[in-house]
């Protein structure tokens, strides 16, 4: 790979760019790609290469084959920000040497290394702070010696991404940057991305975000689409070009069906030609030998107007499986769960004098009834995944108790209840040790794992595949749950996995709790109470107000 130090406008170009993991799993195979200045939204389904794309780009992997090459610096970061806890934020940021030889100097330590360390940086504790500032890190005196466990785990991202802009990178690989940022974090990522001046590409869900790009890029079936625009813009044009794929494919089934028809009434006119030229023989109205050459002679047109019947209805198919190509098949989960019904008015949970074991005093008693659905919203930091904890039994509270009074479950944030070792359809029978092979089969087939699919261990699949298979092993779990706790569900998922657990939600009877910042996926679900958690405890709030809050 080519790092190009040039004063000419930045890109990235990939050709023929291919990748393979090492066991031989091909991800990217003759990627074409040339990238320029502007801000760019590279999209496509979980398992179609993009973060590998990012890597790539920014020299974490090696191409198998190919070239890429990129003019200017890249700055890079990764879906799963973690950061060393006992690090200094100056540290964290890459100023520590500068700052420590600043120091120095204005100590009196006019030395060449320490003159050398600061270069042009005379002005990087400012420009650090007013950074920090911009993206509500609320800096202070001290702020840049703090240290990085002090800060909740939407802070981390910002203060990876406040890394990346003081370097002033060329080029920005952004990889679901809004990933368990609150409201008001997103609104600073959100203005940062706005005022970058140079080639920015983000892999996101966030629609949000994405409409704020110039450009989209769809990763499909290993090649890149352009579509100009917003994210509003791709879905129209995407929109247009379904509506023709449609209109095609059923031109292509009429023409099936007409050739089809035709070839049957050549077999059935065949069939009436081979009786009369029998009849004919039969009575022997005609000599042996003009019969024979008539029967010969029926039988070879027949045979050519069969075959060339045939090759029509041949061609009409292959054009009809062309059609059907063009129509995007991005698999919609349909499922229906009686089981997790719930009466309206039934108690299915009660918190009675809880105290999270890090955080606020809830109130005095707090329920949750029948078939209720509760956005559980707040900044990082706030308690959210604590609570679910807790009322999930994972964690015990500093005071109080949280009862469930129905079978529950608990999606966590991270997906780690699945085995990696096991199958999916193994680790769909652990949650329900009664049911049948079929009868877990049949149910995981609702949810995109038809055959062979339901063969693959758990830590072969892609981000998607694993919340996908995570969420049918707890919902089709015995007994089925009547309260589902859902933290974070939309983070890493691309906008076809959203749209697939909105549809496996649409189908669940049960309570529903969800804590999350995606306020288009809450209202996707028809949320039915919103409930804020801030340092004062728990409060009814509303989607107006949560607007606000950013």
């Amino acid at each position: 790979m080519s790092h190009a130090h040039v004063h000419t406008p930045a890109y990235v170009t990939c050709s023929a760019l291919t990748f393979d993991w090492p066991d031989g799993t091909p991800v990217l195979d003759g990627l074409q790609l040339a990238v320029g200045p502007g801000r760019t939204g590279l999209i496509g389904v979980n398992g179609s290469g993009k973060s590998t794309l990012l890597k790539l780009i920014a020299g974490e992997l090696v191409p198998t084959a190919g070239h890429l090459s990129t003019a200017g610096s890249v700055g890079y970061l990764p879906q799963d920000v973690t950061l060393d806890t006992a690090l200094r934020v100056d540290q964290a940021l890459g100023i520590a040497a500068t700052r420590a030889a600043l120091h120095a100097v204005e100590a009196g330590e006019v030395t060449e290394e320490n003159l050398a360390a600061v270069g042009d940086d005379w002005d990087v504790e400012e420009r650090a702070l007013a950074l920090l500032s911009q993206l509500g890190l609320a800096p202070h005196a001290g702020a840049l010696d703090r240290t990085v466990g002090e800060l909740s785990g939407g802070e981390s991202v910002l203060l990876r991404l406040a890394a990346l802009l003081l370097a002033r990178p060329d080029v920005l690989l952004l990889d679901e940057p809004t990933n368990n940022l609150d409201l008001r974090a997103r609104s600073r990522l959100y203005a940062a991305v706005d005022a970058w001046p140079g080639v920015l590409i983000l892999v996101s869900h966030d629609r949000e975000l994405l409409e704020r790009v110039d450009q989209i890029a769809e990763l499909r079936d290993g090649e890149v689409r352009w579509y100009g625009g917003n994210f509003t813009a791709y879905e129209e044009q995407v929109a247009a070009e379904q509506e023709a794929a449609l209109r095609g494919v059923r031109a292509a089934e009429a023409d099936v069906q007409r050739q089809r028809r035709e070839l049957a009434e050549t077999q059935v006119t065949l069939a009436r030609r081979k009786r009369y030229a029998q009849k004919m023989e039969e009575n022997r109205r005609a000599p042996k030998i003009l019969a024979g050459n008539l029967k010969r002679s029926a039988q070879e047109s027949a045979g050519k107007l069969r075959a060339t019947q045939q090759d029509r209805l041949a061609q009409a198919r292959e054009r009809l499986d062309q059609a059907r190509e063009a129509v995007r098949e991005d698999a919609e989960i349909r499922v229906e769960l009686p089981a997790t019904r719930v009466p309206p008015g039934r108690i299915v949970l009660t918190l009675t004098g809880l105290r999270l074991a890090h955080g606020p005093r809830l109130p005095a008693e707090w329920e949750v009834r029948g078939p209720e659905r509760i956005a559980l919203v707040g900044r990082n930091g706030a308690g959210k995944t604590t609570l679910l904890r807790t009322v999930a039994g994972l964690l015990a509270p500093a005071a109080g108790e949280a009862v469930t009074h129905v079978p529950a479950r608990y999606l966590p944030q991270r997906l780690d209840v699945l085995d990696d070792e096991r199958t999916v359809v193994e680790n769909a029978a652990r949650f329900a040790p009664e049911a049948t092979q079929n009868r877990i089969r049949a149910r995981l087939a609702h949810f995109l794992f038809r055959g062979a699919r339901g063969d693959r261990p758990a830590g072969t699949l892609s981000g998607g595949e694993r919340f996908r298979a995570t969420l049918a092993a707890l919902l089709l779990a015995e007994p089925a749950p009547q309260l589902l706790m859902l933290d974070e569900p939309t983070n890493n998922l691309d906008l076809a996995s959203v749209g697939h657990l909105a549809g496996a939600l649409d189908g669940y009877e049960g309570a529903l709790l969800v804590a999350s910042h995606d306020l288009a996926f809450l209202e996707s679900v028809g949320i039915t109470r919103w409930m804020l958690l801030d340092a004062d405890g728990l409060r009814p709030t509303s989607v107006e107000e949560v607007r606000t809050m950013m």
